[in-house]
């Protein structure tokens, strides 16, 4: 893999620290949860060579500082989106390209809505939107959901976070039970615990949660308004056996994207780009290039 060169930002009052590789057009690489900048490092060695490959921690996650480092509801996708559009700032990208998943995905909708003229393509691995609906509370769906409630509890970081062991559970039981190959996490699972383990980050990450609540209530409940459609250029690619974000939910992605092709990687459950990379790292070259952002 090319050289990693680690960057640390003043952005919106706190530091964001930034993984690069590459100097072509810039591609930013958006984490979800259970993650962190270095599950993008099948990307960054698949495709640094043509891209400029920017993969940030969101605030609270890896080395990034949090302004609200206890318990936030200030780490939704509003904010995060202005998190991103002002790392561009700092680094002087007026427009990009994006790839996403989980939390990113939600990010990253956000992102197209509120700064439009800063993205050229959207690539989503997976991607829940407004129309999951009521399907986030079926039967079957429930006991997948569990840990977006516990997560909101406040002892929930003293939990899982009381010794390496119990972080090691947790975590591991998250990065088996999403992907299709169990053993996708197992050689860099203590990379993961060192990670989580870090002052802070569980905290961190499970504010999403908590900034997340309303939102996902209000669109289980069908009582959140319909978002505009995103009009850019838009890949999904789904994996099929995802046991949280279920592939049989790109049904309705037509109806929230203007421009969007939608497919499934059938060897894949939630973490399509660390599970799959050679087809992962394709489909995000072969769209960027079919859209324009990248010269043939």
């Amino acid at each position: 893999m090319p050289a990693v060169k680690h960057t640390f930002l003043d952005t919106r009052g706190f530091t964001t620290h930034v993984a690069q590789v590459g100097d072509g057009p810039p591609l930013f690489l958006l984490h979800g949860w259970p993650e962190f900048w270095a599950t993008w490092e099948p990307m960054l060695a698949r495709l640094g060579d043509r891209y400029r490959l920017i993969a940030p921690d969101f605030r609270g996650f890896g080395e990034s500082g949090n302004p609200d480092p206890g318990r936030s509801d200030k780490a939704g996708p509003d904010v995060l989106a202005d998190d991103i559009a002002a790392i561009m700032d700092t680094l002087d990208i007026e427009r990009a390209g994006f790839v996403g998943h989980d939390v990113g995905a939600f990010a990253m909708q956000r992102l197209a809505l509120n700064h439009p003229g800063k993205v050229a393509g959207l690539f989503f691995f997976n991607c829940a939107t407004h129309g999951v609906g009521a399907r986030w509370r079926e039967p079957e769906q429930i006991n997948e959901i569990w840990y977006q409630t516990f997560h909101q509890m406040p002892f929930a970081p003293a939990l899982v976070g009381a010794n390496r062991d119990a972080c090691r559970a947790y975590f591991g039981h998250f990065l088996r039970h999403w992907s299709y190959r169990k053993d996708t996490f197992d050689a860099v699972l203590e990379r993961w615990i060192d990670n989580f383990m870090r002052p802070g980050n569980l905290q961190g990450g499970f504010n999403w949660y908590i900034s997340q609540n309303a939102a996902r209530l209000a669109v289980m409940a069908g009582a959140a308004p319909k978002p505009p459609t995103i009009k850019h250029p838009t890949r999904i690619f789904w994996g099929r056996h995802d046991p949280v974000l279920r592939s049989a939910w790109i049904d309705v992605v037509g109806e929230y994207f203007e421009d969007v092709e939608a497919s499934i990687a059938e060897e894949a459950g939630h973490f399509v780009h660390y599970e799959t990379p050679d087809a992962a790292a394709a489909e995000i070259d072969r769209f960027f290039r079919r859209i324009g952002y990248v010269r043939p």
